[in-house]
């Protein structure tokens, strides 16, 4: 059973950066697809980065150019680096599957942005 634990969160102000870490354990699969979903108060989980064959990367509009995705595979770690964070970009994170939600979702982490 593949086992994901989010961390890096934190309270910022609007204009900082956060890094945002995803461990796999419990397989030993390389990890080939990954995203990166948050959960906003009141609104759906939405999937906002992922990673594909090929490094191949994709994100939401409203956090592109600002976030980017990284993995290694040797660490089976996932990254989101988070720049120029803005308020609407208070959630709670996960990761898992970019097309589909195959895993048991982690703990997440709380990022706050504030003004």
């Amino acid at each position: 059973q593949v086992q994901l634990v989010e961390s890096g969160g934190g309270l910022v102000q609007a204009g900082e950066s956060l890094r945002l870490s995803c461990v796999g354990s419990g397989t030993l699969v390389v990890i080939n697809a990954m995203g990166w979903y948050r959960q906003a108060p009141g609104k759906q989980r939405e999937l906002v980065a992922a990673i594909r064959y090929g490094d191949k990367k994709t994100y939401v509009d409203s956090v592109k150019g600002r976030f980017t995705i990284s993995r290694d595979n040797a660490k089976k770690t996932v990254y989101l680096q988070m720049t120029s964070l803005k308020p609407d970009d208070t959630a709670v994170y996960y990761c898992n599957g970019p097309d589909s939600p195959i895993y048991r979702w982690g703990p997440g982490t709380q990022v706050t942005v504030s003004s």
